[in-house]
Order: structure tokens, then C-alpha cells, then sequence
């Protein structure tokens, strides 16, 4: 069982944001559609794509405003018991203890959960209901 296995390619990149609507305003002037617009809590959520590209930002969480401000790239999976089960089988570094889950996003909402890579870097596995 190895987890590649279990995933299609990359979701989306997850940026923070200090000001959503400034962030939607920014990405929509480079060609950017918003693809969601969701809350999580008390704060938002905005997907936004062009082409094969998508990233989720968001508030309310703590934004790092330099270089290296990407908070974890999203990896597509279909399957998120069966590749969770894979990752502790490989013994990698497991940020969540079980599989996460936002009801609120997307139809039926999400499942994921997250890794640390060798820089601390986040991957997350995700898949949308």
C-alpha cells in the first residue's frame, strides 16, 4: 500500500489572507475565476482558479506577509481512509491524529488530513465529497 497510490495530483495551494475581499479583488485581475465562496466558522473561504491552477484563501488565520507565505499545498484524493491508512503505514509525519472533516465546503463538503514534509512544509490530502 503506498500512498501515491491514493492521490490524482495537486487540489489547490492554500494562501492565507489578511483581506479576503483584496485577495479575490487581485486574483480576479489576473484572470482568476472564484470557483467557491464558503465559510468555515465565523470566517470565509474562496477558491479561485484558472485553468488547472486553484487556490483557497482565506481568514482569520495568521498570515507570514513575506516570501514563503503558502500555508500547504492540497493534493486531490479520492479515497481519504485508504490513503491515511497509507501514511501512517509509511510512518510519515502525520499533522492530524484522524481525518478532519468541513461539512460546509463544496456540496457534500470535505475530508482530509494533513502531513509535515522534511522543511515543515504541509501537505494536505483531500477529497471533496
Amino acid at each position: 500500500m503506498a500512498l501515491s497510490d491514493y492521490f490524482t495530483g495537486i487540489q489547490h495551494v492554500g494562501i492565507p489572507s489578511v483581506d479576503l475581499d483584496k485577495t479575490i479583488a487581485f486574483y480576479e485581475s489576473l484572470g482568476f475565476k472564484q470557483a467557491g465562496l464558503f465559510h468555515n466558522g465565523a470566517n470565509r473561504c474562496a477558491f479561485m482558479s484558472f485553468g488547472n491552477l486553484t487556490i483557497e484563501t482565506w481568514e482569520g488565520d495568521p498570515t507570514a506577509r513575506k516570501a514563503g507565505a503558502i500555508n500547504h499545498i492540497s493534493l486531490n484524493t479520492p479515497d481519504v481512509d485508504k490513503a491515511f491508512a497509507a501514511a501512517k503505514q509509511q510512518g510519515l509525519r502525520l499533522v492530524d491524529k484522524e481525518i478532519q472533516s468541513i461539512p460546509s465546503f463544496w456540496e457534500h463538503g470535505i475530508r482530509y488530513f494533513n502531513i509535515l514534509g522534511p522543511n515543515e512544509e504541509t501537505i494536505e490530502f483531500c477529497q471533496i465529497l
